[in-house]
Order: C-alpha cells, then structure tokens, then sequence
C-alpha cells in the first residue's frame, strides 16, 4: 500500500526538496503541498492524506492549531502528523504531542531518518527522532515543578479502566521501548504486548503510542526524569 503523503511548510524550497526525496520512493508519494496550517487541513481531507509533515511556524494558521484540528475532526481520524522542526528541543513540541502529532523530527535530519519517519508514522508507532533521548518526551512534559498538582486527574481516573498488565505495558510504552523490547521485558510474545497496547489505546482514547506517553506521564503514571 502507497503512503500518502502531504507536505507543510511556508517554505518552497523545502515543500520542494521533500517532494523529491519522499516521490523517489516505490512505497510513498506526494499528494499534496500546503504553505500554512488551513490549506493542510483542507488538503488532508481532499487528498485523503495518511501522514502530514507538518512545520510549526507559518503564517496564518500555524502548525500547532492545524495539528489540533486534524486531531479533533473523525473524518481525519487514520491521519499521522509528524512535526518538523528546526530546534528538537523546542516547546512547541510537547504541545503539538499534546495536540496529537504523532511524533517530531528535526529538519537537519538524514534523508532515511525522515522517510523511516513517514513509513513509522504511518504505521501508528510513536516517533522520536534518532538525536532524541528516550526520556525526552517526559522532560518535555516537566515544565511544571513535578508536582501532584501538575497531573491530570480526569486522565489519573481513567487509569483505574486498564488491567495490571495493561498499566504494565503502558510504562514500557512510555519508556520509548519497541514492541519486541517490551515483550522481551515482559517475557510475552509481541503479539501480546500489541494487543495490550491497543486495548489500552482503546480505553484511554490515544490516537496512537505517542498520544499514550502523553497521557502517562500528565496522569502521573510516569515521573519525568530531569537530566
């Protein structure tokens, strides 16, 4: 099956450099190129996008409020949006993971590091760019003190739906770990783990792995741990 794939960015040159890159590939193509945030949306829909590469800063409608709008209408629900920016550690990025990107990537990556990027994304795992620590995500999400108070209650409640295992592997998940490296953990079979994994997507609500980080660290789940 043909990745669709729909470029965001104010710049030209880049839209153009990524078309290349992403056309050259027998698995993938462009459907679609957008300069700000409103035309991405629209263009997701009408061109039935499956993964959006999406810049935060554009004019207009920006990619951060475009993220959020792809993520709350149900018709673009199968859509992934990965976030490219130019400062990986930048704070936008836990907001747009808030939002319900999919993951982020730096745009001084490697051409193979952004087109594995697309087929990951694709494929509903979390992303983190290559230069990214497994931790960085929960350093993100530690902009307050760490506190109790910081944590999401309604999110905390809705714990108490996942069984032991599922809770279990929701840790793993929130690690940056694999499928195969959590049922290694575990001592199951991957199939397993991908299964508790859905189920517990299903009954958290997540999009996706990287929305299932998200919420188990703000439910508190999780510490972050502050390098």
């Amino acid at each position: 099956m043909t990745i669709r794939v729909l470029l965001a960015d104010d710049q030209a040159l880049l839209r153009s450099a990524f078309r290349v890159l992403v056309d050259s590939e027998s698995d993938m193509e462009v459907v679609g190129e957008a300069s700000d945030g409103a035309e991405a949306v629209r263009l997701a829909k009408e061109q039935r996008a499956d993964v959006v590469l999406m810049d935060i800063r554009m004019p207009g409608t920006d990619g951060l409020a475009a993220t959020r709008m792809i993520s709350a209408d149900p018709a673009l629900a199968h859509v992934r949006v990965v976030i490219l920016t130019t400062f990986e550690v930048d704070d936008y990025v836990v907001q747009s993971l808030r939002a319900g990107a999919s993951g982020f990537l730096g745009k001084g990556s490697e051409p193979d590091e952004l087109l594995s990027a697309i087929r990951i994304a694709a494929g509903g795992e979390a992303l983190l760019s290559p230069a990214a620590t497994k931790g960085l995500i929960a350093r993100f999400l530690a902009q307050g003190d760490g506190a109790d108070d910081d944590r999401d209650p309604a999110r905390a409640e809705r714990l108490g739906a996942l069984t032991g295992r599922e809770r279990e592997v929701l840790v793993q998940v929130a690690g940056g770990h694999s499928n195969d490296e959590i049922a290694e953990r575990l001592e199951v079979s991957p199939l397993t783990v991908k299964t508790h994994v859905n189920r517990a997507m299903s009954k958290l609500g997540a999009r996706d792995r990287a929305q299932l980080v998200v919420i188990a660290y703000e439910s508190g789940l999780v510490r972050p741990r502050v390098e």
